[in-house]
């Protein structure tokens, strides 16, 4: 017979770019925060990409969205995920499915993980149907043409853009 005391605390961790976060990222933060008794969103310092928002502002975008969510912490790293998911005592990533595409690409990442650190499993999240379309590459198109984002992103990553794209 085992007690709540001996339970081990399960965490996941959900990373990624999210410049910026979207409705879609949105929707399986909030499912995997159901699923685990902490989710870190942790935010990918990317050195061959060339973000629109920076990791801190990335970071506190995610914070404010996901401030309804105690269980939910937000986070950086710039590692190998498997070294980060270990110094995070974590054995879970998600990651989100869109379509056949994003498996196989994602398919490929959980395996090389795996081979890296057989302790870590990924979960793979089917992104909600109206948000199968959605990518942080598009919404960056629409407001850089000064496009309607509102039903793609939270009122405060809307307001962010549009001073980003006011100021270039």
């Amino acid at each position: 017979m085992t007690t709540n005391e001996n339970k081990k605390v399960r965490i996941a961790v959900y990373p990624g770019s999210f410049d910026p976060v979207t409705y879609g990222h949105l929707d399986i933060i909030q499912r995997s925060a159901k699923q685990f008794d902490r989710l870190i969103v942790a935010v990918l310092n990317n050195t061959s990409k060339n973000p629109l928002f920076t990791v801190d502002e990335r970071k506190e975008l995610l914070a404010e969205v996901t401030k309804d969510l105690p269980n939910v912490e937000i986070d950086s790293f710039r590692d190998l995920l498997v070294r980060y998911m270990r110094s995070r005592q974590a054995d879970v990533i998600i990651r989100g499915i869109r379509s056949v595409t994003d498996f196989e690409y994602e398919l490929t990442l959980a395996s090389t993980n795996h081979l890296l650190d057989g302790e870590i499993d990924t979960m793979f999240m089917m992104t909600n149907p109206k948000y199968s379309y959605l990518s942080s590459s598009i919404v960056k198109e629409i407001a850089q043409f000064n496009g309607k984002v509102e039903d793609l992103v939270p009122s405060v990553v809307e307001n962010r853009l549009r001073e980003k794209y006011a100021n270039r």
